[in-house]
This record gives C-alpha cells, sequence and structure tokens, in this order.
C-alpha cells in the first residue's frame, strides 16, 4: 500500500458515521432486553410437576424453628421469577409414578406389549437360600417426594435408587427357598424388598418414595426349566386331587349326616308309633278285662270265633274230626267257602265263621 492509498482509507475511515452506529446498537440492544424482560420473568409448572427455584445458583429455602431447611417449590401454574438468570427454575416430575425395569426391558408399549430379556441374565440370576438359582425379573415403582434432596442430596438418583433395588432383592430373596420363590412368598418378598429398598433411600436422602415393588415373572434357569416344570405339574396335579377329595368330602358328609338325622328321626317315628300302639293294646286288654269279668262265658266265645274268623281263611284246606264219629269226614273247601263270603255280606267276618258252622253241622247232621 502507497501513500496515496493510505490517505484515502484514513479520509473514508474518519467520515464512517460511528456515532449513528453506535446508538442503532444501543437501541437494538435496548429493545432486546425490554423484550426478553417477560420471557425471562414469567414461567409455568405443569400439573405433574413442582418447581425447584434456585436464585444465584443456590435453592431458595427457610429454615424452620426445628432447625430443618423448609425447600420453596413453584406449584403448578404460571410464575414469576427474577429474570436474566438471577433466578433459575428447575422442573421436576414429583407427582408422576416412575419404574424401574430389572431382568428386562419394554421394547414397546401398547396393546401388545414387547418385551426384551436377553442380556439382562447380570440383573435377574440370584441365589436362593437353599442355594438354587432363580432367575427373577421385577420392576419397581416410585415417585419423586422431596424434589430439593432428588436434585442435591444424591448425584445420580436413578442410578442409587437401581443399585439398591438390586442389592435388597438379592438379600430378601436369598432368605428364601427357590419353592418359595416361585409359588406362595412371593407376596412377601415383594413387601420385604419395598421396605429395604425404602429403608436404605431414606438413608441417603435421595427424596425417592417407592410405591411398589412387583416380581413380573420368576423363572428357574434354562438348565433346569424341564425339570422345575415336571415338579409343577406334578403339584399342580396334587393340588387337583386334593381339590377334588375336598369336594367330594364336603358332598358325602352333609348326604351322610343327613341320612343319619332321617335313620333317627324314623327311629324316633317308629318308637312313638310302637309306644302308642302298646299302650292302646293296653287300652283294648283292660276293656276286654273289663268285659270278661262281666261275661266270662260271652266274652270267651266272641274271642274264639274272631281269633277263628282270622286264623280259617289262611288255610288251605280244613279237617273237622268228630269223635263220636267212626267213619272220616268230608273235606271243606275253604277257598270255595271264602269266595261265596266275599260275594255275599264281606262286612262281617263272625257270619262267614258261622256260616262254616252252619255246613259243618250239615255235614255232621248227612252223616
Amino acid at each position: 500500500m502507497d501513500k496515496q492509498d493510505f490517505e484515502d482509507f484514513r479520509r473514508q475511515f474518519e467520515d464512517f458515521p460511528f456515532r449513528r452506529v453506535r446508538n442503532i446498537v444501543l437501541g437494538v440492544l435496548a429493545l432486546g432486553i425490554v423484550v426478553a424482560i417477560p420471557f425471562t420473568m414469567i414461567y409455568q409448572v405443569e400439573a405433574d410437576e413442582k418447581g425447584v427455584i434456585l436464585r444465584f445458583g443456590k435453592l431458595r429455602a427457610e429454615m424452620t424453628e426445628s432447625g430443618e431447611v423448609d425447600a420453596r417449590y413453584a406449584e403448578p401454574g404460571l410464575h414469576w421469577k427474577l429474570p436474566f438468570g438471577i433466578d433459575r427454575v428447575v422442573k421436576v416430575e414429583a407427582k408422576r409414578i416412575k419404574k424401574e425395569e430389572f431382568g428386562f426391558r419394554t421394547r414397546f408399549a401398547g396393546i401388545k406389549t414387547e418385551y426384551e430379556r436377553r442380556g439382562y441374565d447380570n440383573e435377574s440370576l440370584m441365589l436362593t437360600g437353599d442355594l438354587n438359582i432363580a432367575d427373577v425379573e421385577w420392576i419397581v415403582q416410585y415417585r419423586i417426594k422431596e424434589p430439593s434432596d432428588y436434585l442435591f442430596a444424591v448425584r445420580k438418583p436413578e442410578e442409587t435408587l437401581r443399585n439398591v433395588s438390586e442389592a435388597a432383592a438379592r438379600l430378601v430373596v436369598g432368605d428364601y427357598s427357590i419353592t418359595d420363590v416361585l409359588t406362595e412368598q412371593r407376596g412377601a418378598i415383594e413387601q420385604e424388598v419395598g421396605e429395604k429398598i425404602q429403608s436404605v433411600l431414606d438413608l441417603y436422602k435421595s427424596g425417592i418414595q417407592v410405591t411398589t415393588v412387583k416380581l413380573q415373572d420368576v423363572n428357574p434357569p434354562e438348565n433346569v426349566k424341564t425339570a422345575f416344570d415336571g415338579v409343577n405339574a406334578a403339584r399342580l396335579r396334587k393340588e387337583t386331587t386334593i381339590n377334588q377329595a375336598r369336594q367330594e368330602y364336603f358332598q358325602k358328609i352333609p348326604e351322610a349326616r343327613g341320612l343319619a338325622k332321617k335313620t333317627v328321626a324314623e327311629a324316633e317315628g317308629y318308637r312313638a308309633k310302637r309306644v302308642n300302639e302298646a299302650k292302646g293294646d293296653v287300652v283294648k286288654f283292660e276293656a276286654l278285662l273289663e268285659e270278661y269279668q262281666r261275661a266270662s262265658g260271652v266274652t270267651r266265645t266272641r274271642l274264639y270265633l274272631e281269633a277263628m274268623a282270622g286264623v280259617l281263611p289262611q288255610m288251605s284246606h280244613l279237617y273237622i274230626v268228630d269223635d263220636e264219629q267212626r267213619g272220616p269226614l268230608q273235606v271243606l273247601d275253604l277257598k270255595q267257602a271264602a269266595a261265596g263270603a266275599r260275594r255275599g255280606d264281606e262286612s262281617s267276618e263272625k257270619s262267614g265263621v258261622d256260616s262254616s258252622g252252619t255246613r259243618s253241622n250239615r255235614s255232621r247232621r248227612n252223616q
């Protein structure tokens, strides 16, 4: 650059409107500040969130009378804060239920949920109390109960939760047998694991509240799964047989008890009947005795004729022998006589006996 060029550049620089440009820049900055103030002062907290307010990076909190720190949170809705980064709001999903999966991962959640189970054996394989190995898949559902502790007390709260959950699950499963883990003690295991996880998280002041611990799927390892399936099938058959026996028991025992009560009732009824009949016979015999004492001859004859009227129709043949008769008597056909008596007057058995006596007398006279 020669001297002439330098002079031209100097004159152009001196003629440049620096003051005007400066005023334009300052005006743009002022306008930007005015526009930015509402955007940096107003913020919104969603329905399932809480806002943790930080002023110059420090938590806004108050000291209570007991000496504890009471953090100030922004509840759901619109709020304002100091602009330009003086106040900063960290939003925490304090009301949403979250979950951590162990031994599997959810690949797709929907109408037909898909899971990924391979590659997580280091989480799911556990040693039971009877030195067997169980493949346990479980989930831990939790929520954030104290946002300030969740943000500042523990560096990685989700990772801490996973480590504590895995340690608690292995500790509890190690106290039970493989049969208990696979069958009836799953509820007790879930409750105990949840209590141990919560106690450790409270000790760490993690700000996490465990809501549910659920054993998703518990299986034996693949190399012994066939044998365990056979054991479970045998146990199922055992339970089925026991249930069938109980059903038979509850069906037969009431029937037997009902039959016993029926038999006892019939026996009591028969007893009452026989007692009443015996009492009636006693009354009858007493009445006969009274009549016999009044007229013994007539009563004796009537009793004899009534007895014969009951006995003679049941005999097929009747032979009448007279001590004064030397030859045999003719046979009296009782069936023919009974038929004749039925054709006559059936209401009087005594008449039938008299008729038989009359025929006998006729036979005796004829001879």
